[in-house]
């Protein structure tokens, strides 16, 4: 799945579902460190697990955030 980033310096995120699992995770633009390891630490988790971990995060003064937005992807999905 592609999901367009909304009110973040990610442009795109990409991903795969496989039995409601989350697989290959990238993100397009953003900070890159923090990013790679958002990736790592939930490939193979459950999506509604992620969701819950990583919804309603806010980056700086702006109400969501790379985590958010993925959170929000994962939702759409499914």
């Amino acid at each position: 799945m592609v999901y367009k980033t909304h009110g973040t310096c990610s442009k795109q995120i990409e991903f795969n579902l496989t039995d409601g699992k989350v697989h290959n995770v990238n993100f397009t633009g953003g900070c890159d460190g923090n990013l790679k390891g958002i990736c790592s630490l939930i490939e193979g988790m459950d999506a509604k697990e992620a969701i819950e971990k990583l919804e309603g995060i806010p980056c700086g003064f702006k109400k969501t955030s790379c985590p958010d937005q993925l959170a929000q992807a994962l939702k759409q999905a499914l």
